[in-house]
């Protein structure tokens, strides 16, 4: 039982995206697409090699903004509006979580990629809207993406938070690293585990692991 693991956890940092709504719910996939579609019009390029660089500066750079901003330097601000301007409908509410969250003892923050009014959204269609102590986006650090620890320093220090006392949940298993170099509880939330030795659970169900900790 992974409850003695935690019970010196006052800071639950959750990832937004994959995390607090299954991947099985089609939210992401149309931020894919738009993504692709602003790639094609701003670098002039065909369709297919607007979705290999969307992939490509996502696996180099950690999210395909950063490698547009790098590469291309782009900035971030249109980007973030016109990839989430998006149907958030297809998000189903999840009371059963958003009573796990509230009964976590000290605060629970989101720290996601995407951007703090995006978060804001996807949280209000998931009525997890006003759990939640702070909201951080990329914006918060800079445009500096998760995995860099340097992101997670800015927005840790922000909040305040102190990572020996902190745990952090998330679908992305190189966004895990620098936590775990940190000192938080490491969780990943994704349907297959991954051997990293810096992840320290595995739950395929969000729901069910929090139930285990309340």
């Amino acid at each position: 039982m992974p409850k003695q693991h935690f019970d010196h956890i006052r800071t639950w940092v959750f990832d937004l995206d994959n995390t607090l709504y299954p991947p099985s719910q089609p939210l992401f996939p149309q931020i894919e697409v738009k993504m692709t579609a602003y790639v094609m019009r701003t670098l002039g390029v065909s369709s297919d090699h607007a979705d290999y660089l969307r992939r490509e500066y996502w696996r180099l750079h950690g999210t395909t903004l950063a490698g547009l901003m790098r590469e291309h330097n782009i900035e971030p601000e249109q980007y973030l509006h016109e990839v989430h301007d998006i149907d958030f409908d297809v998000l189903d509410a999840d009371p059963e979580l958003a009573a796990l969250i509230d009964t976590l003892p000290g605060r629970c923050i989101v720290y996601t990629n995407g951007s703090a009014p995006y978060a804001k959204q996807v949280l209000k269609a998931r009525g997890l809207d006003g759990l939640f102590d702070a909201i951080y986006g990329i914006e918060h650090a800079g445009y500096v993406p998760k995995p860099e620890q340097q992101a997670f320093e800015k927005v840790f220090r922000i909040d305040g938070l102190d990572p020996r006392n902190a745990a952090m949940f998330e679908d992305d298993p190189r966004n895990l690293a620098a936590p775990h170099a940190m000192g938080l509880r490491t969780v990943h939330v994704a349907p297959t585990p991954d051997p990293a030795d810096y992840i320290h659970h595995h739950t395929d169900n969000l729901n069910a692991f929090l139930t285990k900790l309340t």
